[in-house]
């Protein structure tokens, strides 16, 4: 029950980061958002970084940091610009699409072994992501676009932080990334540079507080329950974006966006699900190896 508690709180703290990046991007430019969403991040997270052990905060792989972060500083910049420019809800949909690519990703770089079920769920996830983009269309845009690449380059985040995790903790991997990203992000922000005005102040903070906020508490939910059983959990994030869509921004939620999600999420849900089948049957096999004879 806490796990699944956790998870929803995330998961409402993300749906929160998202409606404040579209009302943010209402007067300040993509680039500057980023920059202020990293930055109040940074400030919202140091109390738990000071309070870490100091021999956590040190690392021999600030190669890898500035790599991994580089390439987050894309995602994340794509993935404002969609929270920015599209509606709402096709933009959050667009990026539970990221499993797909971590499946794929894995395959690459892991060498992980994915077996056919898990594959047909990556092909009906990419049908649900043509639902939603529609190329061909009149509908299709650079924003859907900007969406998928975060999504994608989200997938290969997911890759690269599991890899740095093999040597260093949750703490280290925070500490680095805010680190890095806050400079890389205040670079392109300084070329269109204007300070926030009034209420703009409140979305920008709530961004980074909420952004920062969702991301420990989805740490600490993974850590405490399955992911099979957790991940159902944050596609409340969709209806939530969705409600706040329409109530504010005054979009209306079309079908494709719709039938596009659900085939996206039930992707996510079967690849969640096989994964989970499968840590648990490595555990028992690594189990039953270490046992002395007649344990």
């Amino acid at each position: 029950m806490r796990a699944a508690g956790l998870m929803l709180a995330s998961t409402l703290s993300f749906g929160i980061m998202a409606i404040a990046i579209r009302l943010a991007s209402q007067s300040l430019h993509t680039f500057e958002v980023a920059f202020f969403r990293n930055l109040f991040g940074l400030m919202a997270v140091l109390p738990l970084l000071l309070s870490a052990r100091r021999a956590e905060l040190r690392t021999r792989q600030l190669p890898k940091y500035f790599v991994r972060c580089a390439i987050g500083m894309v995602s994340m910049l794509c993935g404002f610009w969609a929270i920015g420019h599209l509606p709402l809800a096709q933009a959050i949909s667009l990026t539970y699409s990221t499993p797909i690519f971590v499946t794929i990703a894995a395959a690459l770089f892991l060498h992980e072994q994915v077996r056919a079920r898990r594959w047909a769920a990556v092909a009906a996830g990419f049908l649900g992501v043509l639902v939603i983009v529609r190329p061909g269309s009149t509908e299709f845009s650079v924003d859907s676009l900007a969406a998928l690449a975060a999504a994608v380059l989200g997938g290969v985040i997911s890759i690269q932080i599991k890899q740095l995790s093999r040597i260093d903790s949750a703490n280290t991997i925070v500490l680095y990334t805010y680190a890095f990203w806050v400079p890389m992000s205040l670079i392109p922000a300084l070329f269109v540079w204007q300070w926030p005005h009034g209420v703009a102040w409140v979305w920008i903070v709530a961004a980074g507080v909420f952004g920062t906020g969702g991301q420990v508490l989805w740490t600490h939910a993974l850590k405490l329950g399955e992911v099979s059983a957790l991940t159902p959990i944050s596609f409340v994030q969709l209806p939530l974006v969705s409600v706040a869509g329409w109530l504010w921004f005054h979009e209306t939620l079309d079908r494709y966006t719709v039938i596009g999600a659900a085939i996206i999420l039930g992707s996510n849900a079967y690849i969640a699900h096989r994964e989970a089948l499968l840590a648990r049957k490595k555990a028992s096999a690594a189990a039953t190896a270490g046992a002395a004879p007649g344990e």
